[in-house]
């Protein structure tokens, strides 16, 4: 089945050049205009990922992607972001926000679809019973048994939601708010620094994750797989 592909750019001619490109690489694409439309149409039929302008009529990008991201039902729907906008704070804000990628205009509609297949690829849910190996660790996602270099390592029933969370969403800024909400349930009310303590621990036992799991000063977390 082809993957499916939400455009939403209010550019006549970059709308058709990219939906043209995706076309060709094998993905079933629809067009939107604007920014209050998305939702809407994320709601009645749900793509496979979002190719999305930062400016646009009604809804800006940015708010888009915030109440995408918010949405309990919509929120792991994966988001490429399009912008003219070429300063880093620029960038850093639509990461921030929970976009997967970001490409700046004038872009060449062949990296455009390169990113959006290596989003999929990050994205795509992982199986019950997969192995995953990540470096020196593998995951039994099934028995929920972890191994370093081949030496079992015990991680308690959170610590490894979170780290299964983490590898779930690579590439992905995941703020404080957002983990606890999706690991340990909206009810939790035990605060962030649980969040703090757990990544801790998860670096304490599985030392190469120091380097994967990266912290985003005053937000959250952002797992990059170094593999």
């Amino acid at each position: 089945m082809k993957a499916k592909v939400l455009v939403v750019e209010d550019d006549h001619d970059i709308a058709e050049l990219v939906r043209l490109h995706l076309v060709r690489a094998g993905f079933e694409t629809e067009l939107v205009t604007s920014g209050d439309e998305v939702l809407p149409r994320l709601r009645e039929a749900r793509p496979d990922l979002v190719v999305l302008d930062v400016m646009l009529p009604g809804l800006s990008g940015l708010e888009v992607c915030r109440l995408v991201r918010a949405d309990a039902e919509l929120a792991a729907v994966p988001i490429v972001m399009v912008t003219a906008r070429v300063h880093e704070e620029d960038r850093v804000a639509g990461f921030e926000i929970g976009a997967d990628d970001y490409v700046t205009k004038p872009f060449s509609p062949r990296e455009l679809v390169a990113r959006v297949q290596a989003v999929l690829r990050r994205t795509k849910p992982l199986a019950a019973d997969q192995v995953v190996n990540i470096g020196s660790i593998s995951i039994d996602l099934a028995s929920h048994e972890v191994a370093c270099e081949g030496q079992e390592v015990r991680l308690t029933a959170k610590e490894f939601l979170l780290l299964r969370y983490f590898i779930e969403h690579q590439g992905r800024v995941l703020s404080r708010d957002r983990l606890l909400s999706d690991v340990w349930g909206y009810r939790y009310t035990g605060g962030t620094r649980t969040v703090d303590v757990h990544v801790r621990r998860l670096r304490e036992k599985l030392p190469v994750l120091v380097q994967q799991i990266v912290t985003i000063k005053q937000f959250g977390y952002k797992f990059i797989d170094t593999r």
